[in-house]
């Protein structure tokens, strides 16, 4: 083997090292938090919902048995009544929703940072996975709340249901998106791995077309989850932080769907690069054996 073709398939090793990178983080972007303990932060939002109750302490707003038992029966610092009311409501303290599922638990040692310690998630639910999945937090609380009380009872604003239902078209669109994004990153990876093997002369034009497309997916897919979260979030705390309910965008999840993004793109544009050069290596190998045969 030629010197310059073990440098050509040492260079390929970094698309390759890439594209697969991209489509472990694609894979990871989907599958996210399909279980206890599995990338759990990896979230599109949490809701926190630790604080949900404070305005039915005052209880001439409501008719519910148990909420107007609250106040008399909890007898402790303020922070430690909102946070006993929204358990004695039989609710968690956050619900973090991903593209298949969405994820609930409580926060330990509570809800509440001090100068000892900050608040940590701890799972206990995961929903089954479901394609198109669409979080909808008022159905899961109102599930979950004790017989006796509803949301209506927690002052639960309809514009935040507004706000959810209003991006459900474009979730699905994304979770079709990543899809796509997913399968072709995956097969672009199959490619560049006959691309390194040197098998295939038009591995390198496949590759292109191949990570080209997996980067219009992703592309579209994560610009569609920035607008989808934020649009949430926004609604979320416009609307419920007069009664206790916060909104938090997934950090985690937007900086590895832009990773995974710029991944590919970045491969798109070493393997066109590879692609040139081949095409101009073979121009050059043309143009030599013409001069070969005037010579003769």
């Amino acid at each position: 083997m030629r010197a310059s073709d073990v440098i050509k398939r040492q260079w390929a090793l970094v698309p390759l090292l890439f594209i697969l990178t991209a489509f472990i983080l694609s894979m990871l972007c989907i599958f996210a938090g399909s279980k206890r303990g599995y990338l759990e932060d990896a979230d599109l939002f949490t809701l926190n919902t630790s604080m949900l109750g404070r305005t039915t302490l005052d209880t001439s707003k409501t008719s519910s048995s148990i909420l107007k038992s609250i106040k008399n029966t909890v007898q402790k610092d303020v922070n430690e009544v909102i946070s006993d009311v929204a358990k004695t409501l039989g609710i968690h303290d956050f619900y973090s929703a991903h593209i298949l599922d969405y994820c609930e638990g409580y926060y330990t040692p509570s809800p509440f940072a001090n100068l000892t310690s900050q608040p940590s998630k701890n799972i206990s639910y995961c929903s089954n996975q479901t394609s198109f999945f669409h979080f909808d937090p008022a159905a899961v609380i109102q599930g979950e709340l004790k017989p006796g009380v509803k949301l209506t009872d927690l002052s639960w604003p309809s514009a935040i249901q507004d706000g959810v239902h209003a991006v459900e078209d474009a979730t699905d669109v994304m979770f079709v998106l990543y899809s796509i994004g997913a399968t072709t990153t995956g097969v672009a990876l199959i490619a560049a791995l006959v691309g390194v093997r040197g098998v295939w002369r038009y591995s390198a034009i496949t590759c292109v077309m191949l990570s080209s497309l997996a980067f219009g997916s992703l592309l579209l897919a994560s610009s569609i989850a920035n607008i989808v979260i934020n649009k949430v979030v926004s609604a979320i705390n416009e609307h419920g932080n007069d009664i206790g309910v916060y909104a938090y965008k997934g950090g985690t999840f937007i900086g590895m769907t832009w990773a995974a993004t710029l991944l590919v793109l970045v491969t798109s544009f070493m393997w066109s690069y590879e692609f040139i050069q081949q095409r101009r290596g073979a121009a050059s190998l043309g143009k030599e054996g013409e001069y070969f045969e005037e010579g003769q």
